[in-house]
Parts: structure tokens; sequence; C-alpha cells
């Protein structure tokens, strides 16, 4: 058990000390990126999926 509660205050000391953590602004600015990132991407994907699912069920309807 005491290694465990080891760990723990290690990996607070690592955070708190050792992690170089970005400025408000800066982390903002990062997760508009990735919700923007994120949102076209999956406009992309559903994009794919549809043309996908189009041509598969063209295949279907002409061969069946």
């Amino acid at each position: 058990m005491a290694g465990i509660v080891n760990y723990i205050k290690d990996s607070f000391d690592e955070l708190k000390n050792n992690v170089s953590w970005p400025t408000w602004q800066e982390a903002q600015s990062l997760t508009v990126l990735v919700a923007v990132f994120s949102i076209i991407f999956s406009l992309a994907i559903w994009g794919v999926d549809t043309v996908f699912s189009k041509v598969i069920q063209a295949y279907f309807n002409w061969i069946g």
C-alpha cells in the first residue's frame, strides 16, 4: 500500500514541478482548435459513410 501512496505523491510532485503547463490563452486557443478539427473530421467521416452507404445500397439493388 505504501508503494501506491508514494506513486501518487511522486505523480503530483511531477505534475507540480516538472510539467510545463500552457498559459490560459494557449489552453483556450488549443481547445478551440481541437473542437474545430473534431467537427471537421466528424463531418468528413459522415460524408464518406454516406457515400459508401449509397454505393453499397446501389450495388445490392443492382444485383438483387
